[in-house]
């Protein structure tokens, strides 16, 4: 899923035969620091080390605003117990928790390069901290078949009224949903997305399993656990909608 180079307002495109892919370069922001995390499963050790929380910005950081999460090699044997054990401790409502499941991921900057695809499973991902950052997650569930019902999930969307300058959308989607959920009807998503938010640009992927929930994060709103119920992050089936405010520009 990507919206082209040019103006935040091209129609954003969900690109499901082949292969594709994006780029997203973010500048230096006053007041917002983007840190990235990579946690692999460690064979030998079936507790994850909650301290590592702590050392990639994920813990003690009243700023922490929005995690995007991304699984690679789910197929593997205890991998998702492994999410789970990354996901739980995170699920908060007062962090935008959203992202999805790959096949493998190649990264500039990860300590483990050296591991191909196949040898490992794991989390990698980027957690926005700041206190200008707003942002907010709709689920399409399965139930979201048809136009009606997808733009009443941009209406949510919208509802949580995030500012939409210096704004950034993403969409992760189940591999099942795309034309053939919709049928035949390509694009269907990004073009409600993109219906009811004009300007904001839309990146994403299709993938094999989907990471959030309905959540609003602003500076003066943040929906509060009730009775210690945590939400239910993880799903199959289903499409995350994100929409992340980093602030006004000066």
């Amino acid at each position: 899923v990507v919206t082209p180079m040019g103006s935040s307002s091209n129609q954003p495109q969900e690109i499901e035969e082949g292969e594709a892919g994006f780029a997203l370069l973010f500048p230096k922001i006053d007041g917002v620091k983007i840190h990235t995390f990579h946690f692999s499963k460690d064979v030998k050790n079936r507790v994850f080390d909650e301290s590592k929380f702590a050392e990639a910005g994920l813990k003690n950081n009243p700023d922490l605003r929005v995690v995007l999460l991304f699984g690679y090699n789910s197929w593997k044997t205890g991998a998702t117990r492994f999410l789970h054990q990354i996901v739980n401790p995170l699920n908060e409502k007062s962090i935008i928790l959203a992202g999805g499941q790959v096949e493998s991921f190649t990264s500039l900057t990860s300590e483990n390069n050296h591991a191909q695809p196949g040898d490992a499973c794991g989390v990698v991902g980027l957690a926005f901290s700041g206190a200008q950052i707003q942002s907010a997650t709709v689920l399409l569930d399965q139930d979201v078949a048809d136009e009606r019902t997808a733009e009443a999930a941009m209406q949510r969307l919208k509802a949580a009224n995030i500012p939409e300058h210096n704004t950034i959308g993403f969409m992760f989607a189940c591999v099942g949903r795309g034309y053939r959920h919709y049928k035949t009807k390509r694009n269907m998503e990004a073009d409600a997305f993109r219906k009811f938010f004009p300007n904001v640009p839309l990146f994403g992927f299709f993938g094999h399993g989907e990471i959030g929930c309905d959540r609003i994060v602003t500076g003066n709103f943040v929906l509060r656990e009730c009775n210690d119920i945590k939400d239910d992050l993880l799903h199959g089936y289903t499409t995350v909608m994100t929409l992340i405010h980093l602030g006004s520009t000066k």
